[in-house]
């Protein structure tokens, strides 16, 4: 069987991440690509393909330039993609087209409707991956959404996500929650000693919570006690390095590759996101032994067990400085940080993904 992942570039990123984690399986019965919609150019994208050809998977490229401006090029990336989707049909012939976010969302939908033939021979199977669809595409988002219905291919991340999709569309959807796997730890060589080192890591956007973050922080700023690192970047990046670069306690970096290696030398994280889907990285932490304050908010207040004594309610501030200031003090981290774990290796298997996905493509 031959099953084509498309993503929106080969980059770091939760949905990307998902892809590349199905596509290792390792199964004998299943042939993986992987294919970008926009062509990825971050100092990452060489590792994430190298990683994907070891595991031997194909990766295609795509020569539409990752411009990140409106949705103008998505768009125009979607009414040019049916001739390189048309020459992949004729040249592979998938059994299954796997598509992850809006983008490539966005391709598919287009490509099907232009060369119906194809759908009717190729199965199309949609993650969702995220509670908030389509921000300022709405007529186009229910225009895709109603194809993926009518072909029965959405699967929900959560059970945040399942219950978003159907206050919206009226559409019930299943679940598969994402996998995570243990990973090969290595040391962080830039912690502060006699410091509680303290990680958030993500894009800066709104999503992420990035305005509450600057402002915890800046509440923080005359705490010895702690350093925060600052991993990510982002339309927010401004905002970012204009109010926290001056902070003794805070270190702002780039992304940082192959991420989920290095948790386990930090002491805490850090996520006041908005709204996710089902946050990886939050799993990954748990899964590292990393303890975790967070917004409880949809598809992130899942990943961790609900008597969790880190989670804040609406991204409250002064209750988050309350946790830095006087519970995390006087609490365990280790005992956080098993707890975490086994709750993560309990609902987060990475080969119940592989599995549940692969069901899936052979119905």
């Amino acid at each position: 069987m031959l099953v084509f992942h498309f993503i929106s570039h080969f980059d770091m990123g939760g949905a990307e991440k998902v892809a590349a984690s199905i596509a290792k399986s390792g199964s004998k019965d299943v042939e993986y690509h992987l294919v970008e919609m926009m062509r990825g150019r971050s100092e990452y994208t060489q590792r994430f393909i190298a990683e994907m050809r070891e595991s031997g998977v194909t990766c295609h490229r795509s020569w539409m330039p990752d411009i990140r401006w409106h949705f103008v090029f998505e768009r125009v990336n979607a009414l040019l993609f049916p001739l390189r989707f048309l020459y992949i049909w004729l040249r592979w012939h998938p059994d299954v087209v796997h598509t992850h976010t809006e983008g490539p969302d966005m391709c598919i939908v287009t490509a099907m409707k232009m060369f119906p033939f194809i759908a009717r021979r190729c199965k199309v199977v949609r993650t969702i991956h995220n509670n908030v669809l389509w921000t300022g595409q709405g007529r186009i988002g229910n225009i895709c959404e109603r194809f993926f219905i009518s072909h029965k291919s959405n699967i929900a991340i959560s059970q945040s996500v399942r219950q978003s999709y159907l206050n919206r569309f009226g559409e019930d959807t299943p679940i598969i929650y994402n996998g995570v796997g243990k990973t090969e730890t290595q040391p962080y060589q830039h912690l502060v000693e006699e410091k509680t080192n303290v990680i958030f890591a993500g894009r800066f956007e709104r999503q992420k919570g990035i305005s509450t973050l600057v402002e915890v922080l800046q509440g923080m700023k005359d705490d010895e006690r702690y350093h925060f690192h600052i991993f990510g970047d982002g339309s927010l990046s401004e905002l970012i390095y204009s109010r926290l670069a001056g902070q003794k306690n805070v270190s702002i970096n780039p992304p940082l590759f192959g991420l989920s290696s290095y948790l386990s030398s930090f002491d805490y994280m850090f996520m006041p996101s908005e709204f996710e889907g089902l946050s990886i990285v939050a799993i990954e932490a748990s899964m590292a032994g990393l303890p975790n304050v967070i917004n409880n908010c949809p598809g992130l207040g899942e990943t961790l067990p609900e008597d969790w004594p880190l989670k804040v309610e609406n991204n409250n501030v002064e209750h988050y400085l309350h946790i830095f200031n006087v519970l995390l003090p006087s609490m365990s981290r280790e005992s956080l940080g098993s707890k975490a774990m086994s709750y993560a290796m309990d609902n987060f298997s990475l080969a119940s993904m592989q599995r549940n996905y692969e069901k899936v493509y052979h119905c």
